[in-house]
């Protein structure tokens, strides 16, 4: 797998399990009573959170190809802003327009994610839409890497598509993900652990929007 393409299904994978915090949002209809319950008090937790940061480590690893990659990075979000900061990438997401710095190349690729391309570059908007595409399924209890107890949570598609399931960890107490795990259709599963997440970090809009002054040099590819 050439660099780039790693670059960038981590940059999507990445993106997808931190902001599947958002995914909490779904309002599901599904009679997993429990998964629902669960599901709807993290949504709340998530609304009243006025902003929060984490830190995550990420590993990915491809079935097919037999590798397995990990990187740490954080994330800041608020809303339907983040900013997502990894060892090769930055991304900002202002809510509609993406920037995306790779370091290595000093160049800032600036979109504004649509259709298909919502898959790739801000899944929370494609699970959005699909509000209730999921199928939820309460699994049971479990200790999260932080040593604190958890709930762990099935989702699974309605339609079939690129995702075959979504795993979830949420603390009990906080109703915060702990861990959240995705695998793909594709052969690539990817383990997201969340730690040292706070709450409360009210970030100023323009936190969430690519500044040019502090990348002078870089090249910027407008790509809308």
């Amino acid at each position: 797998m050439k660099r780039e393409q790693k670059i960038k299904i981590w940059r999507a994978i990445a993106i997808f399990g931190l902001l599947a915090c958002l995914l909490f949002g779904i309002r599901v209809t599904s009679r997993a009573q429990n998964a629902a319950s669960i599901l709807d008090k993290a949504a709340d937790a998530y609304e009243k959170s006025n902003g929060i940061s984490a830190s995550f480590a990420l590993n990915t690893r491809s079935d097919v190809q037999k590798v397995s990659e990990s990187f740490e990075g954080t994330i800041n979000m608020k809303g339907d802003k983040f900013t997502l900061v990894t060892p090769d990438m930055v991304t900002w997401f202002d809510g509609t327009t993406q920037w995306s710095y790779v370091e290595r190349n000093d160049e800032v690729n600036v979109s504004t994610p649509s259709g298909e391309e919502l898959q790739f570059t801000n899944p929370a908007l494609l699970l959005r839409a699909y509000k209730k595409g999921f199928t939820p399924k309460y699994i049971g209890e479990s200790t999260a890497s932080n040593g604190k107890s958890a709930y762990d949570i099935e989702l699974t598609p309605k339609k079939k598509g690129d995702i075959l399931k979504v795993e979830l960890q949420i603390e009990k107490f906080s109703n915060f993900p702990a861990k959240i795990k995705v695998e793909a259709k594709n052969g690539i599963s990817n383990t997201i652990h969340i730690s040292n997440l706070k709450t409360g970090v009210n970030q100023p809009d323009d936190f969430f929007v690519f500044k040019e002054s502090d990348y002078p040099d870089a090249e910027v590819i407008d790509l809308r």
